[in-house]
C-alpha cells in the first residue's frame, strides 16, 4: 500500500487480534473471507437493512449530490450495491464505475449488473485524475488500511466541484440502544444466517463487522481526515442513530 512520506498513518481501527495479527494478515482474511461470502452479500444486506437498503441507498446518493448525467465512481463496492442504486438515478446519460479489491465480490457484481466493474484498491485508484463528478464508498471505509491515503486518491481522481459520499454505521451513543445493537450483531444475526445459509465465513463476517463498527475512530477522526486530505465544505449527516453520512467536495 502506498504511504505518503512524512504524514501520519491513520487506520480506521485498530489491530483486531482475534482475527490476524498485522497488516498482511488482516488484507488476507478479508480476501478470504468476502470470497467466500460474496454470494450470500444480498441476504447479508437484507438482513442487516431490514430490507430498506436500497431506498436508503438512492435516497442517500440524491441527498450528497448525485444527478443524471454524471460520471460516477463507486469505490469498495463489493457486489454492487450502492452502483446499482447509482445506475438508477445517473439515467442513460450517465454512467457508475464499481471498484473492489475482492474478485469473488466482483464476480457476483458482474453476475447481476453486467459490465462496469474494475478490480483494484482505494488506496491505489487505476484511475486518472480530474475524471469522477462524484465518488461513494458504502460501508467500506473500516476495511482500508490508512483513511488518509484513501481519501487523496479519492480527492485525486475527482473533477474539480467533486462530490464524495461515505455512507458508513456508528454504534448507538445510548448504552442500553448500544447493547441491543450488538446483540443482534454478534448474537442474533450470525446464527440466522448461519441457518439460512450454511456458510461459516458469513457468519464470522457479521461478528467481524461489529467489532469493526465498534472500535471504529469516531466521526471527528473521519472529518478532519476528510479535511486535511484536501476536501472542503465537509459534513457529517446522522441518521437513526445508526447510520453515518460523510460528505465533501474537491475545490475548483
Amino acid at each position: 500500500m502506498p504511504r505518503d512520506e512524512g504524514r501520519p498513518s491513520l487506520p480506521p481501527h485498530p489491530t483486531l487480534d482475534r482475527y490476524y495479527a498485522d497488516q498482511t494478515g488482516q488484507r488476507e482474511f478479508l480476501d478470504s473471507m468476502f470470497e467466500a461470502t460474496a454470494p450470500h452479500y444480498g441476504r447479508l444486506d437484507g438482513l442487516v437493512s431490514f430490507g430498506s437498503g436500497p431506498y436508503y441507498r438512492r435516497n442517500a446518493l440524491r441527498r450528497a449530490g448525485l444527478k443524471p448525467g454524471m460520471v460516477s465512481l463507486d469505490v469498495a463496492t463489493g457486489t454492487g450495491l450502492v452502483a446499482q442504486a447509482a445506475r438508477a438515478l445517473l439515467g442513460p446519460s450517465g454512467r457508475v464505475t464499481g471498484l473492489d479489491r475482492n474478485a469473488g465480490m466482483l464476480a457476483e457484481a458482474r453476475r447481476t449488473l453486467g459490465r462496469g466493474f474494475v478490480q483494484g484498491m482505494a488506496e491505489r485508484l487505476p484511475f486518472r485524475g480530474d475524471h469522477f463528478d462524484f465518488l461513494s464508498m458504502g460501508y467500506a471505509l473500516r476495511h482500508v488500511a490508512d483513511l488518509g491515503v484513501a481519501f487523496r486518491q479519492c480527492l485525486r481522481v475527482l473533477k474539480p466541484g467533486g462530490r464524495i459520499m461515505i455512507l458508513e454505521i456508528t454504534p448507538p451513543r445510548s448504552a442500553v440502544s448500544r447493547y441491543v445493537f450488538r446483540a443482534y450483531f454478534e448474537k442474533v444475526l450470525p446464527r440466522v444466517i448461519r441457518l439460512s445459509t450454511g456458510s461459516a465465513e458469513a457468519e464470522l463476517l457479521l461478528r467481524y463487522y461489529w467489532d469493526t463498527i465498534a472500535h471504529c475512530v469516531p466521526a471527528d477522526a473521519i472529518l478532519e481526515s476528510l479535511r486535511s486530505s484536501g476536501f472542503v465544505d465537509v459534513k457529517h449527516r446522522a441518521r437513526g442513530g445508526l447510520l453515518s453520512e460523510y460528505i465533501g467536495s474537491k475545490a475548483f
